[in-house]
């Protein structure tokens, strides 16, 4: 606990700090200078919500155990009639429900 970081390490956090920065800023500047936003792009940032939830689930969806695919089917389940935080509670309740009952 009581060590130091090294020069290398908090080089390469400010380093992954400006990277981060400049990268989440460069699209901001880039949209506010544009006129119109052109058809393309404007279906490929309809698409980044997507993309990323799925970059999020599947993995733990391929790689977990069946409490965790049972519970992000219920999620889905719910997702499609009931607001966010509703669903967490029904995936959450899920999962808790197959480790208590099966172990898993």
């Amino acid at each position: 606990m009581g060590e130091t970081l090294d020069t290398g390490t908090v080089l390469l956090i400010l380093a992954a700090a400006v990277a981060t920065y400049l990268t989440r800023i460069g699209g901001y500047v880039l949209i506010t200078r544009m006129k119109a936003i052109p058809q393309r792009m404007e279906a490929a940032l309809n698409a980044v919500p997507a993309a990323v939830l799925t970059t999020l689930v599947a993995p733990a969806f391929f790689n977990g155990g069946w409490d965790v695919k049972i519970a992000l089917l219920v999620a889905l389940a719910v997702a499609m009639r009931h607001p966010g935080l509703i669903m967490l509670g029904a995936g959450w309740a899920a999962v808790m429900v197959c480790r208590h009952l099966f172990g898993l």
